[in-house]
């Protein structure tokens, strides 16, 4: 190997060959890329623009022994201000095709799951009205069977398409996936989301935008929408309200440098300005050990931590 040549080379210069020259940025700033607006830089950010090209990815990674982490949105996530040693696949910036049959919606993993809300009540297809301010992408709500205002991705689904690790395809269809709170067999088993279609069903275009304007009202009302943040930090521990115990603890407002617990509501951590990943970390876990301390529940992050 010539003396200026770096050991990710050899397979930088293989994802170039699958994605193109301008779908693979070196040493690209995390912080572009999450709703937290923190996080340092990626060795590698590839764009897959189609399901061949995202499996020639992963395969090219895998067989070089680099990490790799499939981004969507970027909310949910927390990455280190030390970046990612590693290749973060963008599936949020390339696979956003969407095609509707009737009343069955299909989006690729990459699609905004708010884009999609939006889109099907264009079309008078009710459903996905819940998703209507969920910052996350379709195959990301698929992971962790998002939801929110006692609607989830489960209620909708009809199948999903995924990769598996041995590179072939299958679909599965909603009652083969194990979803439950925040859980998933996509995210237990390691697959790759390709697609989802969703089973909507037909209805008023104005009455689903008054249900969506209602929930979006309401957003606003209660969740720190103005600051950068991962939406919920915690999951709801069980017989509990995350944000209820948070400030049962008097921790609303509690801050490190630019981090702090909203004072709009207590179950957002939110970055003020200026925050770190190592500020949003200590926030987190400061949270976790006065909660356990004084009511004996160990809150779980919602948040992904990555680098």
């Amino acid at each position: 190997m010539p003396e200026s040549e770096s050991p990710r080379e050899p397979l930088e210069w293989r994802l170039r060959a699958i994605v193109g020259e301008e779908n693979v940025l070196v040493d690209e700033p995390m912080s572009e890329h999450t709703t937290f607006k923190v996080g340092g830089p990626a060795d590698l950010y590839v764009i897959p623009e189609s399901f061949d090209e995202l499996r020639e990815v992963l395969l090219a990674c895998d067989e070089a022994g680099v990490r790799r982490f499939l981004l969507g949105r970027g909310s949910d996530l927390l990455v280190s201000d030390e970046g990612y040693r590693g290749v973060i696949v963008a599936v949020g910036d390339g696979l956003v095709g969407v095609s509707v049959d009737g009343t069955q919606m299909t989006c690729q993993a990459g699609v905004d799951l708010r884009e999609a809300s939006e889109m099907a009540c264009e079309l008078g297809l009710s459903g996905l009205e819940f998703a209507c301010g969920i910052p996350g992408s379709v195959g990301g709500a698929c992971f962790m069977n998002a939801g929110a205002y006692g609607g989830c991705v489960a209620d909708v689904l009809e199948s999903v398409r995924v990769l598996l690790p041995d590179g072939s395809q299958e679909t599965l269809g909603v009652d083969e996936l194990d979803l439950g709170y925040r859980r998933s067999r996509v995210a237990s088993e390691g697959l790759v989301v390709l697609s989802a279609t969703f089973d909507l069903e037909k209805g008023d275009p104005e009455k689903i935008r008054a249900t969506m304007d209602d929930l979006t009202h309401q957003r606003e009302e209660k969740q720190p929408l103005e600051m950068a943040s991962a939406g919920s930090t915690f999951k709801r521990p069980e017989g509990h309200f995350a944000g209820k115990l948070i400030m049962d603890a008097g921790l609303q407002g509690y801050r490190v440098g630019g981090a702090e617990v909203s004072r709009k509501h207590a179950g957002f951590v939110v970055n003020t300005g200026g925050a770190t990943a190592a500020d949003v970390h200590a926030v987190i876990e400061h949270v976790q050990d006065e909660v356990e301390r004084q009511f004996r529940v160990r809150l779980e992050p919602e948040v992904r931590f990555l680098g």
